[in-house]
């Protein structure tokens, strides 16, 4: 490896750590005049930013989720090719586009055809998908999507490197503009206590603040009661989850919605230790809309945050009602979301 390419190697690992390393998990502590990118982060950036200007032309980039296609399309960035998804919609101008497979297994024989020079992919796969970028010697970025302040950083590096700083700064501006109003809604009250699990097909783990969806309960003021870890994600058995006794049981469905809510029914009506929870004597389990709520921050979280607002603080009758509509509507979207047979079809072609 030459001196020049073993640079540009380390100085892609330094942008990949930069946007998916640091997650600021208390937005009103990172939010100052200054922007959201801390000093230490500037030159890895420029770094970045001088070899995106060296090319010429605009870049060519792969998007390889949902979520990082969304923040293309909002920074108005071109794509050669974007991911595949049965639940997530992608914006209509990369429809047409190749895809490149699933986000958590794109196809690198396609992603290599198309001669990318950076691929932006999600950091909570990052462990997956690195070494399989470094084989195909291209550039990439792993954003930080486990919180909404870790999105909006992203998006203003991204907009620093690929010459979007306008379209990016106005992004942040409407966020920190939207969070100065949201966190005065809930000051004072009491933070209920929270556990969150995150469906799988045939399973369910504990979602931590730091993932994407403990992120937005923190960010609403609850409580999670497996908060003192550095994981994303737990395996719990249901008796230590008794133990933590929450207030609040918010059930969220990650890939293939219709199986996932199916599943947890099943298992709360015929696991015994689900009606010894104080949360299911009170009727205060909740299914969350899997578009708002899923593995990865996107730009819905108003709609997040607004449904989780009857759910943590109910003061009155009508929060009650509105918390339990949303819930049932939460599990008639995934029912109705036909995300199997969606799946199934992408796999067979």
């Amino acid at each position: 490896m030459t001196e020049c390419k073993r640079f540009w190697l380390l100085a892609g690992l330094a942008i990949c750590i930069l946007l998916g390393g640091c997650v600021n998990q208390h937005p009103d502590k990172g939010m100052s005049d200054e922007g959201i990118t801390g000093s230490g982060e500037e030159q890895a950036v420029e770094v970045a930013r001088k070899k995106v200007e060296a090319l010429g032309r605009e870049p060519r980039i792969v998007a390889t989720s949902p979520a990082a296609a969304q923040i293309c399309d909002k920074l108005d960035l071109e794509l050669v090719g974007v991911c595949s998804s049965s639940t997530s919609e992608i914006p209509q101008r990369y429809q047409k586009l190749t895809t490149v497979g699933t986000a958590m297994s794109p196809d690198m024989e396609i992603v290599s055809s198309l001669n990318p020079d950076w691929i932006l992919s999600p950091v909570s796969l990052q462990s997956d998908l690195q070494p399989k970028y470094e084989a195909i010697d291209t550039d990439w970025a792993f954003l930080n999507l486990r919180s909404v302040p870790g999105m909006y950083r992203s998006i203003q590096e991204l907009g620093e490197i690929f010459d979007r700083e306008d379209q990016a700064q106005k992004l942040v501006d409407e966020f920190t503009e939207f969070y100065d109003d949201y966190k005065k809604k809930n000051e004072g009250k009491d933070h209920p206590k929270v556990m969150i699990l995150m469906g799988l097909p045939g399973s369910y783990i504990i979602a931590t603040p730091n993932s994407y969806v403990g992120s937005l309960v923190e960010l609403a003021g609850g409580e999670n009661v497996y908060s003192d870890t550095d994981q994303e994600f737990l395996t719990v058995n249901t008796e230590d989850m008794k133990t933590k006794e929450p207030d609040i049981i918010l059930r969220a469905a990650h890939a293939l919605p219709d199986q996932v809510v199916e599943m947890f029914n099943k298992d709360f009506a015929e696991n015994d230790i689900w009606q010894h929870f104080d949360a299911v004597k009170n009727g205060r389990v909740y299914d969350l809309t899997y578009e708002y709520f899923g593995m990865s921050a996107t730009f819905k979280y108003p709609e997040a945050l607004e449904e989780l607002q009857p759910i943590l603080y109910p003061e009155s009758d009508e929060d009650t009602a509105k918390a339990k509509e949303a819930s049932d509507n939460a599990q008639k979207k995934a029912k109705d979301s036909d995300a199997t047979e969606k799946y199934n079809e992408q796999q067979s072609k």
